[in-house]
């Protein structure tokens, strides 16, 4: 299986970076509409997902060029890992603007249910971040292994 080129995985790290600040700049705007929000605890669940995702697509910007993955398997990680993050920010963003969540978010929504329509969409996007999210960090993981050749 041969590697990824190096170029493709630095410009591929590159864009994890960007999209991370992008998430920083995102983050901050949230921040000023959170009580606006149907259910504001949502909207700060959401607020706190979003930080914390784009932490992890700068984190794994920074070492992607480390992933000893062929082209495949790198193109499914980087795919997987901003697909599985950012349709979290969207399923907790989608709930507290409904005010919706409670049947698959209940710590976060507390009574906040919305319609069937609602909590199905919101659970359905929830439920197809846990394979995409396993199957990157699994490659990545796998991708990282070995030591950095010096």
């Amino acid at each position: 299986m041969p590697e990824y080129s190096s170029l493709s995985l630095s410009c591929q790290g590159h864009r994890l970076v960007q999209l991370g600040v992008a998430l920083f700049l995102f983050v901050t705007l949230q921040g000023l509409v959170i009580q606006n929000f149907a259910v504001p605890s949502l909207g700060r669940s959401a607020h706190t997902v979003s930080l914390s995702s784009g932490l992890v697509l700068v984190g794994i910007g920074v070492v992607w060029q480390r992933l000893r993955l062929g082209a495949t398997a790198t193109r499914i990680a980087f795919w997987f890992l901003i697909y599985s993050l950012l349709a979290t920010i969207v399923a907790f963003l989608l709930a507290a603007i409904w005010g919706a969540g409670n049947s698959v978010l209940p710590l976060a929504a507390g009574v906040a249910h919305g319609t069937p329509f609602q909590e199905t969409t919101i659970s359905v996007v929830l439920v197809s971040t846990l394979p995409t999210g396993i199957i990157a960090f699994a490659l990545i993981l796998w991708g990282l292994r070995g030591m950095p050749s010096t």
